[in-house]
């Protein structure tokens, strides 16, 4: 069946290409937009005129569709608290089409990771490698492996994907998880600060790669990864911190902030209001 979304706070574009997943693609059918597989699921999407449609999927699995969307969280809401600030309401104007996707917590972390000063295809690239050397056959595709599918794996084993350094991250991540020194279920009840110095136990992972999986993972939208860019906005936007009406969703108001700057030479457009 098809199932159609209706939301003016819901564009498939930003959400996919804002950097906060990687198993999302152009779809080389045209009748689609993107396709991609998640959740163990391989889905075409298409858009048009503010409604997403998800093309031929089974009726018991929208539930779980709109969970991974995030469609429960009212997006409408964080852009009026954020409108009050004059640089974020220019970015949301831009960005409000993003929504923070709710990932499986371990492809999550492997996939940020693999991330580490990396760029997007080659991201994908060895992404689609380990799934395909160790993931489940689903139609259309490989699933992402689980902690436990991974378990014994050592950084030879990894050879195939060339994800050089990345591999013993990978492999002590994965020791991690499977011996119970890094908890998922500790994190997920962890608040920020404690769960992020669970997760920097992991080798190769800090402070970055630790907040892009407690907001992309984990949904604690109190997350706020710094890169580059987000260091750069930061350090000439909001020398004194962001402002109070992001507090308890700085995560979301990044992404806004990130996309709009990325996209729209929007940090040029936003410098224009300190003037």
């Amino acid at each position: 069946m098809d199932y159609k979304i209706k939301s003016p706070f819901f564009d498939i574009g930003q959400t996919f290409l804002c950097g906060q997943c990687f198993r999302w693609k152009a779809a080389e059918d045209p009748e689609y937009a993107f396709e991609g597989i998640a959740m163990g699921r391989k889905i075409r999407l298409s858009q048009e005129k503010g409604e997403v449609v998800l093309h031929n999927i089974e009726e018991e699995d929208i539930p779980l569709w709109e969970n991974y969307f995030d469609l429960q969280t009212d997006y409408g809401a964080f852009i009026s608290r954020f409108s009050a600030d004059d640089t974020l309401n220019s970015a949301c104007k831009g960005s409000s089409g993003i929504r923070i996707l709710r990932q499986e917590p371990f492809e999550t972390l492997i996939s940020f990771i693999i991330s580490q000063n990396n760029n997007i295809p080659r991201i994908a690239g060895i992404i689609g490698r380990l799934c395909e050397s160790f993931g489940e056959k689903i139609e259309g595709g490989y699933a992402f492996p689980d902690a436990k599918r991974l378990k014994g794996i050592a950084p030879d084993d990894l050879a195939p994907l060339r994800a050089g350094f990345r591999a013993r991250y990978i492999c002590d991540a994965v020791d991690k998880i499977n011996s119970g020194e890094v908890s998922f279920e500790k994190i997920d009840a962890l608040p920020l600060d404690e769960a992020r110095a669970e997760l920097k136990k992991i080798v190769g992972v800090g402070d970055k790669v630790a907040d892009c999986v407690l907001l992309f993972g984990f949904h604690k939208l109190d997350a706020f990864p710094k890169d580059v860019w987000v260091k750069r906005i930061m350090s000439e936007l909001y020398p004194n911190g962001l402002p109070d009406c992001v507090k308890g969703a700085e995560g979301v108001a990044q992404q806004y902030l990130f996309h709009f700057v990325r996209n729209n030479n929007g940090l040029e457009i936003i410098q224009g209001l300190k003037v």
